[in-house]
C-alpha cells in the first residue's frame, strides 16, 4: 500500500507507518488543518473523522482545528508558525491551495497568499519500515518588485487529540549538566523552549515530548518531536483553556527578522515526530532506528575505541609527549589516537593562537607528519582537534581579519574563554575555513576531527550587511556546508561534534558527523545524562562518545573507581582520556582487559536495540541485544550499607531459551531473567557497576 493517500471528495490526505496514521485536510478557506495523528486508521476512517471536527466554542475561541502551519489573519490566537510583514504593512495571509505532489513517501502541499507574494509548500515525508513522519516549509517570494519581512518561519506544528491530561517531557541542563530530563503537566499557557545562544545549547534541547498523562517506560501514548537543526531554535508549546494542546517549532528565536528577496526561497530544516503507544521505551527505540537509518551516513561502521591527550597533557603538547602517550594507548588496544587542543599557532593557554591552524615549529619541529607516521605504525588511525567557528584577538588572523567576528558597530567585542566567533556567514571566511580543513586534512591523512565550539554568540551582528540577522541560519548552514565538502572529499575522514561538552547534539548536526561528544562530565555522563539510560533519549550508543578519565575528575573532582569509569563508557562509543603515563601497572592491565571486553561486545553495544532497565535504590542499567546477544552494564552509585541489589529484570528474552554468561560461563533460564531477574556480581560499597555478556543457546 502507498505510504501517502489523497481522497480529493473531502480534500484529505493520509500518511502511513508501520503502527501510525497522520491525516490532514483542507479546510474551506484553503488552510491545511490537523485530523488525526496516533494510531492507524484507514482513509475512510480519517474521512469521518475530518467530517466529525467540533467547531469552534464560541466566537472567543480559535478557529475550529489546529492549523498545520498557522499565520497571522482569522480567528487564530495561538502561536503563529509564520509570521510575515508585506511591503504596505499587511501581516494576514489567506490562502490558496496551489496543488500537491506525492513522490514516494513525500508530500508536497503548495500554498499561495491571495494577494501578496508568498508561496508555501509544506513537506512531508515517511520512509519505509518508519513512525517517524519528517517536516519542513519552504517560503518563497515569487514577486519581482518588493521583499518580504519574514518575523518567524517554523517548519512545522504538531497537535495531538483530546485525553484526559497531557505530561511534557523535555531536556534542561548546562555544562558538565546537560540532558536533565524534565517531565511535568502540560501547563494552560505557552511554554517556550529556545536557545539563544547560535548553538543547540547545554541548557535546552530541540526535543519536546507530550504524553498522556500515563505512559511509563512501556505503555503509554508518547508523542514526541526532535528538530535537526545546530543553530538557535524555538519550540513553543500551547495548550488552551479547552484543552487543545499544539506546538510548533523551527530555526531562529523572537526578536529576529530577514528579508525574502524577489525570487528568493527558504527552506526550514526538518522537524520530525514520532507517535508510540508502548511508551518511552518504545519511543527510543523507534528513534534509535530512524537515526540509524535515515540521518547517519556511515550506521554499519563499528566506531573506534579512541585516546584523547587532553586530560594528559592539557596544552603542553609536543612530539615526544604524545609519542609517548600513543606508545601507552596501543599497549591498552586503542585504535584512533587524537591530539587534542595545543599543537598549532602560539596556542600555550586558551589566551593565544586559536585561528592560526599551522603546527607549533617549537613544538613540532617538522610538523605533524612524524606523529602521524608514529601513529599509525603503532596500529592506530589518527585525529585532530579543531575549533574551526572560533578565534582568539591574539592570533595572527583577528590581526589581519578583524571584521571576520560577530560584531556590531560601536559596541564592545564580548570575549568568552577569550575567544569570538568567527561569522562563517560571510563567504570569504567561510572559504577560508573550509580551505585550511582541507588542507590539513588532505596533508596527513587525518582520519578524525574533533570538531568543538566553545562558546555561544554575543554581538551577533555583521556591520554593512543590508540582513544582518540572517547571519543566525546562514552560520549554522556554512557549518554544514563545510562538514558536508570534507566528507565528500575525504571520504575516509571521520567528525565528532563537540560544543564544550553536549551543546551541540541533534539531528541536524549528526546528519554529518559520526558521534557526538556528550558532556564533559565523563565520570556520570551514561549513567543518567545524555545516554540511552535516558527516558528522552533519541540518540543511539553508537554515536555517543564516552571517555574513561582520571580520578578525581579534572571536571568535578569526583572520585570513582576505574572500573565503574570503564563501564560507564562501554555503554557508549568508548574512549579513554586520562594520563596514561601516571597509571600503575595494574590500571594499564585491568584497562587493556576492560578494553579488550568492550571489543568482543562492540557490536552489540553499537549496533543492538536498547532496553532501559530500572533496579532497587539508585540501581540503573542499559541492555542492549542483538541478534542472540545482549549486554547488561548496570551501575549503582550508592547503596546504604548492607543492603546488595535485588536480581536485575532483563527485556527482550526469551523464557524458553538458555542464556550463557560469555565470561563466567554461568548459564541462566530465560524465564528467570524475565521474571526473576539476573543476579548482579556488585564489589561492596559505592560507585560498584558490572557489563554482561549473555549469549542465547536455546
Amino acid at each position: 500500500m502507498p505510504a501517502v493517500l489523497f481522497d480529493p471528495d473531502h480534500r484529505l490526505w493520509l500518511l502511513r507507518g508501520p503502527t501510525m496514521a497522520y491525516a490532514i485536510r483542507l479546510a474551506e478557506d484553503d488552510s491545511v488543518r490537523h485530523v488525526h495523528w496516533g494510531a492507524a486508521v484507514t482513509l475512510a476512517q480519517a474521512a469521518e473523522m475530518a467530517e466529525r471536527t467540533s467547531p469552534a466554542a464560541s466566537s472567543f475561541e480559535a478557529v475550529a482545528g489546529a492549523d498545520e502551519l498557522a499565520v497571522e489573519g482569522g480567528a487564530r490566537f495561538g502561536p503563529p508558525s509564520l509570521l510575515v510583514r508585506f511591503a504596505d504593512g499587511t501581516r494576514a495571509v489567506e490562502w490558496q491551495y496551489g496543488g500537491h505532489a506525492i513522490d514516494g513517501g513525500h508530500l508536497r502541499i503548495h500554498l499561495h497568499d491571495r494577494h501578496y507574494p508568498v508561496h508555501v509548500t509544506l513537506h512531508y515525508r515517511v520512509h519505509a519500515g518508519s513512525d517517524v513522519i519528517q517536516r519542513w516549509t519552504t517560503v518563497e517570494n515569487p514577486g519581482d518588485k518588493a521583499a518580504v519581512t519574514v518575523l518567524r518561519c517554523d517548519s512545522a506544528a504538531w497537535a495531538v487529540p483530546h485525553r484526559t491530561a497531557y505530561r511534557m517531557s523535555h531536556l534542561v541542563g548546562g555544562w558538565n549538566s546537560e540532558f536533565q530530563l524534565r517531565r511535568t503537566d502540560v501547563p494552560v499557557a505557552e511554554t517556550v523552549l529556545t536557545s539563544r545562544r547560535g548553538i543547540t545549547s547545554h541548557h535546552a534541547n530541540p526535543w519536546l515530548a507530550i504524553d498522556d498523562g500515563t505512559a511509563g517506560e512501556e505503555h503509554g501514548e508518547v508523542w514526541s518531536t526532535a528538530l535537526a537543526w545546530s543553530g538557535s531554535w524555538r519550540i513553543t508549546l500551547h495548550r488552551d483553556p479547552v484543552g487543545r494542546t499544539t506546538w510548533t517549532g523551527g530555526f531562529g528565536h523572537e526578536g529576529l527578522s530577514w528579508s525574502l528577496a524577489p525570487g528568493e526561497a527558504l527552506d526550514t530544516p526538518v522537524f520530525a515526530g514520532l507517535y508510540t503507544v508502548d511508551g518511552f521505551g518504545a519511543a527510543s527505540r523507534a528513534w534509535h532506528g530512524f537515526v540509524r537509518q535515515h540521518v547517519l551516513s556511515h550506521p554499519d561502521e563499528t566506531r573506534p575505541v579512541l585516546y584523547n591527550s587532553w586530560e594528559a597533557t592539557g596544552f603542553d603538547v609536543d612530539e615526544a609527549g604524545q609519542m609517548a602517550l600513543a606508545a601507552r594507548a596501543a599497549s591498552l588496544g586503542v585504535e584512533l589516537f587524537v591530539t587534542d587542543d595545543g599543537w598549532f599557532g602560539a596556542r600555550g593557554s586558551d589566551q593565544a593562537g586559536l585561528g592560526d591552524w599551522v603546527p607549533n615549529r617549537v613544538r613540532f619541529p617538522t610538523g605533524l607528519r612524524p606523529l602521524a607516521t608514529e601513529v599509525r605504525r603503532l596500529g592506530m588511525g589518527f585525529g585532530l582537534w579543531v575549533e574551526p567557528e572560533m578565534v582568539n584577538p591574539d592570533s595572527d588572523l583577528y590581526r589581519a581579519h578583524p571584521d571576520w567576528v560577530l560584531h556590531m558597530a560601536n559596541r564592545d567585542r564580548t570575549e568568552m574563554r577569550n575567544q569570538l566567533v568567527l561569522n562563517l556567514a560571510r563567504p570569504d571566511a567561510a572559504e577560508w575555513t573550509h580551505a585550511w580543513l582541507d588542507r590539513l586534512v588532505a596533508e596527513h591523512d587525518i582520519d578524525f576531527l574533533k570538531w568543538d565550539a566553545n562558546r555561544p554568540f554575543t554581538e551577533a551582528g555583521w556591520p554593512g550587511h543590508g540582513d544582518p540577522d540572517r547571519l543566525w541560519i546562514e552560520h549554522t548552514r556554512a557549518v554544514y556546508r563545510i562538514m558536508d565538502r570534507l566528507r565528500a572529499d575525504h571520504p575516509s575522514l571521520r567528525i565528532e561534534a563537540c560544543a564544550g561538552g553536549g551543546g551541540r547534539a541533534d539531528l541536524g548536526i549528526l546528519a554529518r558527523t559520526d558521534q557526538v561528544w556528550t558532556s564533559d562530565n565523563t565520570p556520570i555522563r551514561s549513567t543518567g545524562s545524555a545516554s540511552s539510560t535516558d527516558s528522552a533519549s533519541s540518540t543511539p550508543a553508537q554515536v555517543m562518545s564516552a571517555w574513561v578519565t582520571d580520578s578525581p575528575n579534572l571536571a568535578t573532582a569526583r572520585r570513582t573507581p576505574l572500573r565503574f569509569r570503564f563501564h560507564v563508557a562501554m555503554a557508549g562509543v568508548l574512549g579513554i582520556g586520562g594520563d596514561l603515563t601516571a597509571w600503575t601497572e595494574d590500571e594499564q592491565k585491568e584497562a587493556a582487559e576492560l578494553v579488550a571486553a568492550y571489543k568482543r561486545a562492540r557490536p552489540v553495544v553499537q549496533r543492538g536495540t536498547a532496553y532501559r532497565l530500572r533496579g532497587d535504590g539508585t540501581l540503573t542499567a542499559v541492555a542492549y541485544v542483538h541478534g542472540d546477544e545482549h549486554v547488561v552494564v548496570a551501575w549503582c552509585p550508592t547503596r546504604p550499607y548492607g543492603h546488595g541489589p535485588t536480581p536485575l529484570r532483563l527485556a527482550a528474552v526469551r523464557p524458553e531459551a538458555v542464556y550463557r554468561d560469555l565470561d563466567t560461563g554461568a548459564t541462566y533460564p530465560g524465564a528467570l531473567l524475565l521474571h526473576s531477574g539476573l543476579p548482579l556480581d556488585l564489589p561492596a560499597g559505592d560507585h560498584v557497576s558490572v557489563f554482561v555478556h549473555l549469549r542465547r543457546e536455546g
